[in-house]
């Protein structure tokens, strides 16, 4: 025991000063300007902003909070999360000795020429330490690896979860906006067939002639084909919820309607560096960045020799009795080094720092990728709301127009093609109104979605 004392004293010493071969890694230079989109500079960022301060509808939060819970693809990467967690704690535990416990019994017989038998029993009872010296640092790298394997792991589910809430607000404001839509049609059905009607009326009084009552007529057939084109796509939408909250239950409750949402006047984006901590996209591609730099370094130090000791303590004896006074043990060390492997190991080094490479790259059109992504939807955002506001504008106008068209009609002052005009102008001007209001709806929802807005862990 005096000697493996001493034997492991010198481990631990050779331990102590043992090097990690290979390149530590540096994050790629990227060239990041300095601002976002012009005069998109603000002292908050994102991060102060929880989505369930940005959507306020508290049925929406409901729906966003069971997604979360119960949509497949939140559950298939919580569970794939579990599985890198297991492989980080198997590289973990490379780095410590292994022990083991056996107990052993066996009988021999040997009976040479037939007349000469000889029974042997053995029994041995021992437990055996084995331990893999991480002189180079292969160990270390590989579980460098695995951490950052786990942590890109990790940022996938989180940039899942923020797809998830995206995804919900973008189907429920699409939806309520379906029902606003298919609320304005019947509105206007009513009022079609209350124009046919008056049309009749004024025929038969002799006031107008009969092509007037046909226009009323066509007008109203028109209207009424749009009523289940737009019960179709309540359907659909409908359905495309159900898939996100990981339901057959295709009944979606209603909140708020469309003109009843909050919208912030902005969203506080910050600084482009500050997209590189917030989005978890881009954290994710720098964790894979990590992995396959740790990947070089295995590669690497497969190159070197390898050390490894191994020692059994335990008793051996033929007969049980005496099992426990018969001690046994030893030590052994075995070094492994590869001499020729007609260039495998170099191949295999060239081949990791190969998809490292791959990686930087990957990193970097990744980063540039999401600077777009939010410059256009900073713009987008902006623009949805000077759309919205010229929209309210043309809907006043075309209400005015289509009311003093109806006074002027009858009183016989213009036909009743010039008021179908205007009934026309409203019903597309309240529709793109509507449209116009979910539009900006959906630039929020895209804006914060890009900024990595979420929710602070």
């Amino acid at each position: 025991m005096k000697q493996l004392r001493i034997l492991i004293v010198i481990v631990l010493v050779v331990l102590g000063y043992s090097c990690k071969v290979g390149k530590k890694y540096q994050r790629p230079e990227l060239g990041m300007p300095d601002k976002l989109e012009v005069m998109s500079i603000d002292s908050l960022t994102i991060d102060d902003l929880d989505w369930w301060e940005l959507y306020t509808d508290t049925v929406l939060q409901g729906l966003i909070n069971n997604a979360l819970e119960n949509n497949k693809d939140v559950l298939i990467a919580s569970a794939r999360l579990k599985q890198y967690m297991a492989a980080k704690r198997i590289a973990q535990a490379d780095l410590m000795p292994h022990l083991g416990a056996t107990f052993h019994a066996e009988r021999e017989v040997e009976n040479y020429g037939g007349d000469n038998e000889d029974v042997a029993d053995e029994m041995s009872l021992e437990a055996a330490l084995t331990w893999e010296l991480d002189l180079w640092g292969n160990i270390r790298w590989g579980r460098e690896a695995a951490i950052a394997d786990y942590l890109a792991t990790k940022e996938a589910q989180r940039a899942l979860q923020l797809s998830i809430v995206a995804e919900v607000a973008n189907s429920y404001f699409t939806l309520i906006a379906l029902d606003d839509e298919l609320e304005i049609v019947q509105q206007t059905l009513v009022a079609r067939e209350e124009g046919a009607r008056i049309a009749g009326l004024r025929f038969n009084g002799g006031l107008t002639s009969e092509t007037s009552v046909q226009q009323a007529e066509v007008e109203l057939a028109k209207t009424r084909t749009l009523v289940p084109v737009l019960e179709r796509k309540i359907r659909v939408e409908q359905n495309k919820m159900a898939l996100l909250l990981g339901t057959y239950e295709s009944k979606i409750v209603r909140g708020f309607k469309l003109s009843d949402q909050s919208m912030p006047d902005q969203l506080p984006s910050g600084l482009p560096s500050q997209l590189l901590s917030r989005r978890p996209d881009l954290r994710e591609a720098e964790q894979k960045l990590i992995a396959a730099n740790a990947m070089v370094g295995v590669a690497v130090t497969d190159r070197f020799p390898t050390i490894s000791l191994t020692g059994k303590f335990g008793r051996e004896n033929d007969d049980l009795g005496e099992l426990l006074k018969s001690p046994y043990w030893f030590v052994a060390g075995d070094v492994l080094g590869p001499i020729f492997q007609g260039g495998k190991l170099k191949a295999r080094q060239k081949s990791a720092e190969a998809v490292y490479e791959q990686e930087i790259y990957a990193y970097q059109r990744s980063v540039l990728k999401a600077f777009q992504e939010t410059n256009t939807a900073i713009m987008t955002f902006r623009k949805a709301k000077e759309v919205y506001e010229a929209q309210k504008n043309l809907e006043a106008a075309s209400r005015k127009y289509q009311k003093l068209a109806e006074l002027q009609y009858l009183n016989g002052v213009i036909s009743y093609l010039d008021l179908l005009d205007a009934q026309r102008s409203l019903l597309d001007a309240e529709i793109q109104l509507n449209n116009s209001k979910r539009d900006e709806l959906l630039s929020m929802v895209h804006l914060y979605k890009v900024l990595g807005g979420g929710w602070s862990e």
